[in-house]
């Protein structure tokens, strides 16, 4: 009788590690859409203002129609990019694309007079931090889950349900991991 109880022990306690197991990858899974899905609503407000970004260099440096086909082209792809990996080269050419907008106000001051064109500008900025931000916690979330699915014994339980590890949002280009450089020189 006391052998078939500590069985019987032995079983729930195997049953209720499954339970905790699989519930705690379910989270961390739903953690990872949570975070993907924030990244996605920043990403769809940056897009949103690049428009109008577009159509007031238009009016003052009109001539630049590459530069700003450019942009156009970037965003573009940047919307239909899918997956992490996929987004985060997209999301490298478009800031690249956008850093061509912006040195174009240097060799427009009348463009950097226009309030408009500094509040988009102001808006971008303060939605690249979002940005930023929303990637470092999916990249910590998926960094976790990922961890979680492979270390014994929980991934047993992951391979029991299929769980699969996640891409992290990372930088695509080499030149976005370079330190900018300074340097003062004779005018």
């Amino acid at each position: 009788m006391a052998a078939g109880l500590i069985v019987l022990v032995v079983i729930a306690l195997i049953v209720a590690f499954a339970i905790v197991t699989y519930n705690g990858l379910v989270s961390l899974r739903v953690q990872c859409d949570n975070a993907w899905s924030d990244i996605d609503v920043q990403l769809k407000r940056r897009y949103d203002l690049i428009p109008n970004l577009v159509e007031t260099v238009k009016g003052y440096a009109g001539h630049e129609k590459t530069t700003l086909e450019g942009v156009v082209q970037a965003r573009n792809q940047a919307m239909s990019a899918q997956g992490p990996a996929a987004k985060a080269g997209a999301e490298t050419a478009l800031t690249a694309a956008l850093r061509q907008v912006f040195a174009l106000a240097e060799a427009y001051p009348q463009l950097r007079a226009v309030e408009s064109f500094n509040q988009l500008q102001q808006t971008l900025n303060q939605i690249e931090d979002t940005i930023q931000n929303a990637r470092r916690y999916y990249n910590a979330v998926v960094r976790d889950f990922n961890t979680k699915i492979a270390q014994f014994p929980s991934n047993v339980i992951a391979g029991m349900f299929n769980f699969k590890t996640r891409e992290f949002f990372e930088l695509g280009a080499p030149a976005e991991r370079e330190v900018p450089k300074v340097q003062f020189g004779a005018q």
